[in-house]
């Protein structure tokens, strides 16, 4: 059988935003690969080089939109000097502007939204063959995300959506109206593509909800959370379990006994504040005040002593007084964070607090910010300095420490999802293995153990990591058998060996 080889199609996904869109773009970068095309390489010099260019966008920041036409605007000269390249914009600013899209940037290809990213190859062809933009907007989810191929970013470590949607109606927040209604897989399902990525290798798995613990309000059943961990505990090589983002209105007892109890369940908690006054909630529609907050912390740290709690909080919301600001301070030092991810509020198009009165002058809002920064820079380095002397089982990572081959160090994640740096152990390692270090010096962002880490043990995601990357080293680049085509890769002929496959 002759084999005819053709230059294969590139593809580059460039993501804004939460975790959703992170796994999103997994989707995305899945049904490409599916569909036959290749992840484009990156090129050092800021030149695109991919065939198909694709933005899964955010719509929760005041500029996302200028953000977006501005990358678009860049594109436009490179997309019009080479005939065949397509351009398509999805996510949440897809969500909201839909057409507009179009009319301001008409050298755009493709528009689909957070409810039909499916659809995304189909739509490629279709505007390859029609050579006119096709918009489709779908009003509802048409498939649950995690039915639809991925390509993981990782080897040893991964997303695993159990909900999308949510049913809270905070005034700052626009993401309700884009991703519409809270929608629950079922626990079966969920747990059924845990035990398959076990199967694969991968050692650590985050379940991820727009509110993630309000899970089991669409399926009639409010224990469901805890229920879905502790039978995440129950399955064999599964050794670390996290969970991100819950919401104060529905963390509930069983959901810190199920932590507490539960072996491969991290003692790390992502609970948003957003704001320690209670005026402030009020205004912003959270359903929780300081106390409720401050008793969710006090009953997690009872369980847990060791547990390290993270959090969101936004400085300057339309209506904050000097004196609403210190009652947030009041709980940043009552709750002493391991990290906190602080925002100046910025104006969401489309969000009710966008139209309130009383918004804080800028200078206002910076001033404020900047002693909620030191403040919690002050609390997240003592609370690190704790660690100094113990000794951490950390899972070798990839990609995580920047510094790594000026300092001729390695990086990972302790138990806790601290970040340390550590000394290279006198073995081989891999991202995906884990070893044992000792902690030497704590900084307010990241742990050092500056002496060789050692115990390394030797795991199955480890072996997938090494898998992977020679698979990637010994896969040809720029050439395919035959055309590419829409869903299912053509089989490889008889000869050939077979492949391996902000709440």
């Amino acid at each position: 059988m002759q084999r005819e080889e053709q230059d294969v199609k590139s593809y580059e996904i460039r993501t804004y935003g939460c975790q959703m869109n992170v796994h999103d773009s997994e989707r995305l970068a899945g049904l490409l690969e599916a569909a036959g095309y290749v992840r484009a390489p990156k090129g050092e010099d800021g030149s695109v080089s991919a065939d198909v260019v694709v933005f899964n966008t955010c719509a929760v920041r005041e500029n996302a939109d200028n953000r977006l036409y501005g990358n678009l605007g860049r594109l436009a000269p490179q997309k019009a000097a080479r005939p065949g390249m397509q351009i398509a914009v999805g996510g949440c600013l897809a969500q909201k502007d839909r057409d507009t899209i179009v009319k301001k940037a008409p050298w755009v290809d493709v528009v689909f939204g957070t409810h039909n990213i499916g659809s995304l190859p189909v739509l490629l062809e279709r505007a390859r063959i029609a050579e006119e933009a096709q918009v489709e907007i779908a009003e509802s989810l048409e498939t649950f995300p995690s039915t639809l191929p991925t390509r993981r970013e990782s080897a040893y470590a991964a997303w695993v959506s159990i909900s999308v949607g949510c049913n809270n109606t905070c005034t700052f927040c626009i993401v309700p109206a884009l991703r519409g209604k809270e929608k629950d897989r079922r626990p079966g399902d969920v747990l059924a593509e845990v035990e398959a990525l076990v199967a694969e290798g991968v050692i650590e798995v985050t379940l991820l909800g727009q509110n993630v613990n309000a899970y089991g309000s669409d399926i009639g059943d409010r224990e469901a959370f805890s229920k879905l961990l502790r039978a995440c505990g129950k399955i064999d090589g599964l050794e670390r379990v996290r969970f991100t983002s819950p919401h104060p209105r529905d963390f509930t007892d069983d959901v810190i006994a199920a932590m507490a109890e539960t072996p491969n369940a991290m003692h790390q908690l992502h609970m948003p504040l957003q704001s320690g006054s209670d005026a402030v909630l009020r205004a912003m529609r959270r359903s929780y005040r300081q106390d409720r907050y401050l008793g969710i912390i006090e009953k997690v740290r009872a369980a847990m002593p060791d547990a390290a709690i993270s959090t969101d909080i936004i400085v300057g919301f339309p209506g904050e007084t000097e004196e609403d600001f210190e009652q947030t301070l009041h709980v940043v030092r009552e709750a002493r964070f391991a990290q906190a991810y602080t925002f100046q509020y910025s104006k969401r198009p489309g969000t009710p607090a966008a139209e309130m009165e009383g918004q804080v002058p800028k200078a206002v809002v910076q001033e404020r910010y900047e002693r909620l920064v030191a403040l919690q820079e002050e609390i997240s380095w003592a609370e690190n300095k704790k660690q100094v002397g113990r000794t951490l089982e950390v899972l070798v990572a990839e990609g995580e420490g920047r510094k790594d081959d000026a300092t001729r160090r390695l990086s990972g994640r302790a138990p806790d999802n601290r970040l340390v740096h550590f000394a290279p152990p006198a073995e081989p390692v891999r991202p995906g293995d884990v070893v044992m270090a000792e902690i030497s010096y704590a900084a307010p962002h990241h742990l050092l153990a500056e002496h060789p880490a050692f115990g390394v043990r030797r795991t199955a995601a480890g072996d997938a990591w090494e898998r992977r990357t020679s698979a990637a080293a010994a896969k040809p680049a720029g050439v395919m058998l035959g055309l590419p085509t829409i869903g299912a890769p053509v089989p490889a002929p008889a000869a050939a060996a077979p492949g391996c496959g902000c709440d």
